[in-house]
């Protein structure tokens, strides 16, 4: 379980209680268990300010937010889509603060006996991938296309939860999705490392959204995400 965190931050903010500012963080699927407990932690030590969180894939909060959608700040699992923002002169200086590997999600005991990525390409295996125009769905073609290995999944979804909720269900026998994920599943799948994670690890970008009625606090925000990256890495995250 990710530990809460204790202690006083040295740069709260002084605004008055009674000034509410409500800021809204975009933020990729796989952080949904990390980023719940900052926000959490950036309002108590913010007195006045409120997080709303959205989760979703990264590649549709990218096209959310450049078609208008009210945010304030992004948090994207690939440096690719965060790309298209910038491009587009809709975000302020993004940074990386955290790192990601894909894992084998199976059911718990592993029925089928899956020990490597070469396994999900056997007949019979019912595999769940994200879609590739998402994250989790690049790094995965990026692992199989070096393995020299080609998947055939039975479903390809919007972001990784989908697919480890699919695992989750029995409604396939295996899904690729991210380490963290199945940490935060806590028991409901088994994960399994295989060689060759490490070619598609995933470099996460935050930024403050632009133009932006909020953005001191949405810088502030960041921040406290960048010194508090203990719970980045208790969730299962990778120092960048």
């Amino acid at each position: 379980m990710v530990a809460l965190l204790v202690g006083s931050v040295g740069c709260g903010s002084s605004r008055a209680a009674s000034d509410h500012t409500r800021i809204v963080v975009f933020a990729a699927a796989s952080l949904q268990k990390a980023f719940t407990i900052l926000g959490q932690e950036f309002e108590r030590t913010h007195p006045g300010t409120e997080v709303v969180t959205s989760f979703g894939g990264s590649d549709s909060l990218a096209t959310q937010i450049l078609q208008g959608a009210p945010a304030d700040v992004f948090a994207s699992a690939d440096e690719a889509v965060m790309d298209r923002v910038a491009g587009a002169h809709r975000v302020d200086h993004p940074v990386v603060f955290a790192a990601n590997q894909l894992e084998i999600a199976v059911s718990p005991g592993n029925p089928k006996h899956i020990a490597t990525l070469g396994d999900l390409t056997r007949a019979g295996i019912r595999l769940a991938l994200c879609a590739p125009t998402v994250p989790c769905g690049a790094a995965a073609k990026k692992v199989f296309t070096a393995a020299g290995l080609q998947p055939h999944p039975v479903t390809l979804e919007s972001n990784v939860t989908a697919v480890l909720t699919k695992v989750e269900l029995g409604e396939v026998d295996a899904g690729l999705v991210y380490h963290t994920d199945v940490l935060a599943a806590a028991g409901k799948v088994q994960g399994i490392p295989f060689a060759g994670s490490a070619a598609a690890t995933n470099r996460y970008e935050i930024g403050a959204i632009v133009p932006n009625d909020h953005l001191d606090v949405a810088r502030e925000f960041i921040e406290f995400v960048l010194d508090h990256r203990k719970v980045l890495v208790d969730a299962g995250f990778q120092e960048p």
